[in-house]
């Protein structure tokens, strides 16, 4: 009797799994196949027709055409869906669907994986797609997890054309995490020769990919236009053009919903979102995905501030009552935490909230020498979560924690992020797909690239847990490390985001929640508009 595992969304033997050794040094490896959402049995030929368009509530930022400079955010997959692909990614069934890949092996020593690559593909400028292309976008490669890819992978090399193989220096347990999931943008291809002849900053400029549509025009700060790939692998799109208009204010974005200047407008909050559900013209578009929301508390470390007392950190989570803010911001789709990674993500920790006491957050003021309060300065955040932001502004000041909002532009805040030019109180999230450990290295590691956090001893448990295999001593160093941040209120945690959008009339799949981690519309190819 053949023993049978689950993969993917059916059943299939081990032995139709198991293949023979690559070679004494590999061993025995496991190769991962199956059914995939991304199947070229899927593929359609039709002709793509009408256009449709997105009000989004951000600027379109020069680097989120390029794949290779991918921060531990979803933002930029807004447009990386469309214009690029990658070996494996999120899609409709499968949080690592195969794609450019058709499967993949571990060795049983988990020091070499194995690709094997789709064939017949070809970037938008006729380029065929090879395992050169595979090797050079990870070689130049320099987003989110950039120094743990290039310190634990030790080569990648050509097999032939259509296989490529890693290998690393030891095993490294999350390495299908951080390179065939959205946690980081390596796995994501550009070509070699194109990316070569033009240079990176023209690249961005005039980007080529693989994916289901091509650029057309791009007016920064205005609007960025694609046309579909007739020739995409999977499926030909069924809409000819995508339009993504930049519209900072959200009033604005609903009245273009209402006016059909816009078929889909992202991040509709509070009042507009109740005056969405109450329209019938109007579907309200709620997506949870793995989006998370804290504020990071930039001066703990500031030996003169407030701050550095655990005590006033502790006052500030108490401080602030979530329930009415979720109720009135997001409509109660948001689901309250006491931590910052989803708890839909491998080795995330269930923490409950610290609860609403402003008594208790008085109290503990006055134990720390605060019994008037102080002023905390800014709290920054990007503009589509201003009224967040003056809720829990609002609420601080009732227990004598002054702060102000201070708001900019997403891309200028992501910016900001990353180059640790913020200051007092900042907003952050992510919701990029990974586990507990690829948010952990971005956003609490101390060389994590967007991290505020600073504690030797969470730094061990991590590079600890990033050697272990056993996933039971994995996931409790993981948890010590969420433990001690919420014993430590390390950070003020907001919420696991539901990410209010909306569509309108003409909309016959809007692509919310097709991929049930991801918060924007996706994949662009299985959008589609109600016939005329």
């Amino acid at each position: 009797m053949q023993q049978k595992v689950a993969h993917g969304t059916r059943t299939v033997t081990r032995r139709q799994l198991l293949q023979t050794t690559l070679g004494s040094a590999v061993g025995l490896t496991m190769w991962h196949q199956g059914w995939s959402p991304c199947s070229r049995a899927m593929a359609q030929k039709n002709t793509p027709s009408g256009q449709m368009t997105w009000a989004i509530h951000v600027t379109v930022a020069p680097s989120w055409f390029d794949p290779g400079e991918a921060q531990a955010l979803l933002t930029p997959y807004m447009i990386l869906y469309a214009l690029h692909d990658a070996l494996l990614k999120p899609m409709p069934g499968s949080s690592q669907a195969p794609c450019l890949a058709t499967k993949w092996s571990e060795s049983t020593d988990g020091v070499t994986y194995d690709f094997m690559l789709r064939e017949g593909v070809k970037f938008h400028n006729g380029d065929p797609f090879t395992a050169e292309d595979v090797q050079f976008s990870f070689e130049r490669y320099k987003g989110a997890n950039a120094a743990d890819f290039k310190k634990k992978v030790k080569a990648v090399e050509i097999v032939d054309a259509h296989h490529v193989r890693f290998r690393l220096h030891e095993p490294w347990p999350d390495f299908m995490t951080f390179y065939g999931t959205i946690a980081t943008g390596a796995g994501w291809i550009v070509p070699k020769k194109y990316t070569e002849k033009v240079g990176n900053e023209e690249f961005k400029n005039k980007p080529i990919g693989l994916g289901p549509y091509r650029l057309v025009s791009n007016q920064p700060g205005v609007e960025v236009v694609f046309e579909a790939n007739t020739d995409y692998w999977r499926k030909t799109p069924q809409v000819k053009r995508l339009v993504f208009k930049s519209v900072p204010e959200a009033t604005t974005r609903l009245a273009m919903l209402k006016q059909r200047e816009a078929d889909i407008a992202y991040a509709l909050y509070g009042s507009l979102a109740e005056e969405v559900r109450n329209d019938p013209k109007l579907k309200l578009e709620p997506t949870l995905g793995v989006a998370s929301q804290w504020i990071s508390v930039i001066d703990q470390y500031e030996p003169k501030s407030p701050w550095a007392d655990r005590r006033v950190r502790l006052a500030a989570n108490h401080a602030i009552n979530w329930q009415p803010i979720n109720e009135a911001e997001t409509l109660g789709y948001s689901r309250l935490t006491g931590g910052m990674i989803s708890h839909r993500l491998e080795f995330a920790l269930p923490l409950e909230p610290y609860g609403y006491d402003p008594l208790k957050a008085k109290q503990l003021l006055k134990e720390a020498g605060y019994a008037n309060g102080f002023d905390a300065g800014d709290c920054s955040t990007d503009t589509p979560y201003a009224p967040l932001i003056e809720s829990v502004v609002n609420d601080l000041s009732v227990v004598g924690i002054r702060a102000k909002v201070r708001s900019m532009e997403r891309a200028a805040m992501q910016g900001a992020h990353k180059d640790k030019t913020v200051k007092n109180l900042t907003r952050m999230g992510s919701g990029a797909f990974g586990n507990a450990a690829s948010r952990i290295e971005a956003f609490v590691y101390s060389k994590g690239a967007q991290s505020f956090i600073k504690d030797s001893e969470i730094d061990s448990w991590y590079e600890q847990q990033g050697n272990e295999r056993d996933p039971k001593k994995r996931e409790a160093l993981l948890h010590k490390i969420q433990q001690k941040i919420y014993d430590e209120a390390y950070v003020i945690p907001v919420w696991e985001l539901g990410f209010l959008s909306a569509s309108g009339p003409r909309v016959a799949v809007s692509g919310f929640n097709l991929i049930t981690t991801h918060l924007y519309s996706a994949p662009y190819e299985d959008v589609q508009l109600k016939p005329a």
